[in-house]
Formats: structure tokens, C-alpha cells, sequence
């Protein structure tokens, strides 16, 4: 395999990889809100405001090859990590919850789900924006 095609390959993958991470967020996060009826919280719209067209945004970048995804993308998955750290914080109890802007409605520190004792909404959002963090590294370092 020549590296051309070696390197478009990996671009591929990875924005692939991206693409996958931001669509399995994105409907797990409208099943858990329109399919288990748990009203979002005010920080896990803010993560969706960053999440959501990031599906689109990798969709369409995976289809056109585009390398330059990095400089559209990031900002929104920076954005979106920072809220979700937020959040852990939040509910885990290091950011009191008199910082939360949560104060009318859901609570920001609600528990829907907790499995194996850990594993909390507000857990799966910060993942996803960490994985996708760490593909779009790696694709600005492959890409330069």
C-alpha cells in the first residue's frame, strides 16, 4: 500500500471513528430524554448545543476527505469537554451545587442511571467529548 493511500486511509478511519463516537452521543442521547422520558438538565443541553452537529459536521467531512476538519471541529469539542467536566464536577460534588446553573427544573446532579456504580449520564457525555478530543489530536499530528 503506498503512503497516499496509507494516509488517506487513516484520515478516513479516524474521522469515521469520530463520526461514530458523535452519533452513538447523540442518540443515546435522545433515547435516554424521548424513549426513558429523563428531562435534560441545563448542562446536558449546553453538551448537546456541542454534540449534535458534530454528528453532521464529521458526517460530511468523512465523505469529502476533509483534513481540515480539525479547525471547525475542535472548537465545538472543547466546548462541549469543558461543559461535561463541569458536570462531573458538579455531581460529583467538587463544584457545589450553588454553582450549578441548574437552578430552576432538573437538577444538574440527578441520577438516572448508574451502572456498575459509576457509569452516569453525565460519565458517557465526557467520554464521548474525551475520545473525540483525542481522534482530532491525533488527526491534526497524522495530517501535519
Amino acid at each position: 500500500m503506498s503512503q497516499p493511500q496509507k494516509s488517506s486511509n487513516l484520515l478516513w478511519t479516524t474521522l469515521f471513528l469520530c463520526w461514530l463516537t458523535a452519533m452513538i452521543a447523540t442518540l443515546g442521547s435522545l433515547f435516554f430524554s424521548e424513549i426513558m422520558f429523563f428531562p435534560p438538565c441545563v448542562m446536558c443541553w449546553y453538551q448537546r448545543i456541542c454534540m449534535y452537529p458534530l454528528a453532521v459536521i464529521f458526517l460530511v467531512a468523512l465523505f469529502s476527505n476533509d483534513k481540515s476538519v480539525f479547525k471547525y471541529a475542535m472548537p465545538l469539542v472543547l466546548l462541549g469537554l469543558f461543559f461535561a467536566i463541569y458536570h462531573n464536577l458538579l455531581y460529583f460534588g467538587i463544584v457545589p451545587e450553588t454553582l450549578a446553573p441548574c437552578s430552576q427544573g432538573v437538577s444538574c446532579t440527578s441520577d438516572y442511571i448508574n451502572w456498575f456504580g459509576f457509569i452516569t449520564i453525565q460519565l458517557l457525555s465526557l467520554v464521548s467529548f474525551v475520545i473525540i478530543f483525542l481522534l482530532l489530536l491525533f488527526l491534526k499530528r497524522k495530517a501535519s
